[in-house]
């Protein structure tokens, strides 16, 4: 059927195939979600006394029995108005008007449409952020192994002052620490279920919003009708948050290029992280860096897609948000949650270079500001002892020297503490302010509040397993067979 009653006719065959039949649409996960709302839905109307009993658990059991056969009776069906439709008019083809027609009681393809969308970034944040969990134990695992690799830390592509592999690592998870936060945070906005909501404006049958959202792991119901279908702003907000893990990634790419090179020299990347060339037959590619460095792109670009085709629509249904810029999300989503997982194997793989990082730490005469803090303490000016160890540094660049024992002061020659002439002895040195010296501390910090986030995510995991439970209960009880002579009631959740 292509009428709707108030329409005779419908879209054309050409129209049709470019808005309803694209080929590459995966109708079994689509139909999952949908049929999984649905069978919330019909408990619904079962337990209100909105639908009776018998029509409910038909359609239950016809809605059951697509599933189970991965919905094989609807995926050739022509879709003249889209896949629900086609799929909704095959229920009342094989029920009968009367009883597949109710399905739709008391709702719209809106709220069910937002519904789906909601349940879909649900699933697929939960997924991301165990993985940026994974991710975080990688980076701190090798933290920990690497917590006295001494390299030099750079500013401005310069050497610095000593720091650890180790306590690089830290960093890094630290920042992507933060950025799973804001995931987790933006998430927070998918806590409230829109069925319920209707076309726009609610419905003026009794439905129990509070009952299919629970059914579904959500929350609570939405709260405003028309922000509920209006609204896919929790989608930009996770991609925004997810394309902040893209630029960390993106920038730990970055850093671990430029010190595998030969130039640098400070990290190996082995032979299962690198590719050949086609014609240059001595190189070795740390080509996977460069898709980690790229993904962060994507995001930001299907953020600049998605929130153009939002901006300045009316605050209602609208197929430019709530069709076309939520597909505008996914590849931004799915670019950075492959980040990810190239940043596993590139964090886990990479190999440090003691010797060499050590090395470039005492040649770029890192422990400089060491030394000047040391005359501090002996009462000499900043100022005045950062202009002095300067000019003891460009003498022993003159005289081919790589040490800091003494600075000259005044005119007197002042010795540095042996404890402070070694990268390695001023990196332990320099705990305050959360520096190297600091990484037990740190570490122990880090690894506390990655359980924490671990702790949150099974319990949502766990939260959400609990309600597909309840609603295959539900489903259970509203299909089982009614004994002879008896009514069973309708049950209030």
């Amino acid at each position: 059927m292509s009428t709707t009653g108030r329409l005779t006719r419908g879209l054309r065959a050409g129209t049709r195939r470019r808005l309803f039949e694209d080929a590459s649409q995966d109708i079994g996960a689509e139909l999952a979600l949908i049929t999984e709302v649905d069978l919330a839905h019909l408990v619904m109307l079962a337990r209100t006394g909105l639908l009776d009993r018998a029509r409910a658990a038909a359609i239950t059991r016809a809605v059951v029995h697509l599933r189970e056969e991965r919905f094989a009776g609807v995926r050739d069906l022509p879709r003249p108005r889209g896949l629900y439709l086609a799929y909704e008019e095959h229920l009342s083809r094989l029920l009968g008007p009367e009883t597949g027609g109710a399905l739709h009681t008391g709702r719209s393809r809106n709220d069910l449409n937002a519904t789906t969308a909601a349940m879909r970034l649900r699933a697929w944040t939960l997924d991301f952020l165990e993985q940026a969990l994974r991710l975080h134990a990688v980076l701190l695992g090798r933290a920990r192994a690497h917590r006295d690799t001494v390299m030099p830390v750079y500013t401005h592509f310069q050497a610095a002052m000593p720091v650890t592999y180790g306590h690089y690592l830290l960093g890094i998870a630290e920042a992507l620490g933060r950025d799973a936060d804001a995931v987790a945070d933006a998430a927070r906005g998918l806590e409230r279920c829109p069925l319920g909501a209707g076309a726009v404006a609610g419905t003026d049958l009794p439905v129990d919003p509070a009952a299919t959202a629970a059914l579904l792991g959500f929350s609570a119901p939405a709260r405003h009708a028309t922000d509920a279908v209006a609204s896919r702003d929790t989608h930009l907000r996770i991609l925004a948050a997810v394309a902040g893990t893209g630029v960390t990634l993106s920038r730990l790419g970055t850093d671990l290029q430029l010190w595998s090179t030969a130039e640098f020299g400070l990290v190996h990347m082995p032979d299962h992280l690198v590719g050949g060339s086609s014609a240059m037959p001595q190189k070795r590619n740390a080509f996977l860096l460069e898709h980690l460095k790229a993904k962060a792109g994507a995001a930001i670009g299907a953020w600049t897609a998605a929130s153009s085709m939002v901006k300045s629509t009316p605050f209602t249904n609208c197929i430019e948000v709530g069709t076309e810029a939520v597909a505008a999300c996914r590849p931004g989503l799915d670019a950075v949650h492959e980040a990810v997982l190239l940043a596993q194997v590139l964090a886990g793989g990479a190999l440090p270079r003691p010797e060499r990082m050590a090395r470039r730490a005492e040649e770029g005469f890192t422990t400089a500001t060491a030394a000047a803090n040391h005359l501090v303490r002996e009462g000499v000016a900043f100022r005045t002892a950062h202009h002095a160890v300067g000019e003891e540094v460009r003498r022993a660049l003159e005289e081919g020297r790589t040490g800091l024992d003494a600075v000259t002061v005044g005119g007197t020659r002042r010795p540095v503490p042996a404890h402070l002439t070694s990268p390695e002895a001023a990196a332990r040195a320099t705990g305050a302010g959360g520096g190297p010296g600091a990484f037990d501390i740190l570490f122990e910090q880090a690894r506390r509040e990655l359980r924490a986030r671990a702790l949150r995510h099974t319990r949502a995991r766990q939260r959400l397993a609990g309600a597909r439970r309840g609603l295959e209960e539900a489903v259970r009880e509203l299909t089982a067979p009614v004994a002879s002579g008896g009514r069973q009631p309708a049950r209030t959740p």
